[in-house]
């Protein structure tokens, strides 16, 4: 057989988007649950997801929170390791008042989180010039 010559397989936007939701859920150390209420499908398509049974579509709210899901994991990762992100999002955050992982269950609570870290981000850089 001429290994050279196999079709490679065809990976999908949806395949990816969502494989890229579950892997930002596994890091933030979400439970199936808050995974689900998160993104806003039920636990059975969060576990599909993880097998890629389930796929997010373009254009519909589940994939719009995903969207906002994996942003959130980047702008905490950027901010630290893997290990500080878990920390920051399932501890108390006096400045929000409340444990930030309580907030992520709908695209506001998401959003608000995001506009938090990019306003600690903005004042960290202006701090510096």
């Amino acid at each position: 057989m001429d290994f050279q010559k196999r079709a490679q397989p065809v990976i999908s936007e949806a395949q990816i988007m969502t494989q890229a939701a579950v892997v930002a859920a596994n890091r933030l150390g979400l439970d199936t649950a808050t995974f689900a209420a998160t993104i806003g499908v039920s636990e059975t398509h969060a576990i599909d997801m993880t097998r890629l049974d389930h796929l997010l579509r373009k254009g519909t709210p589940p994939c719009d929170r995903a969207l906002l899901l994996i942003r959130l994991f980047r702008a905490l990762k950027h901010a630290g390791d893997e290990a500080a992100a878990r920390d920051w999002l399932h501890g108390e955050n006096t400045a929000l008042g409340c444990r930030p992982v309580e907030m992520i269950d709908g695209e506001e609570g998401l959003g608000e989180i995001i506009r938090h870290l990019e306003d600690q981000a903005a004042n960290t850089y202006d701090k510096q010039d």
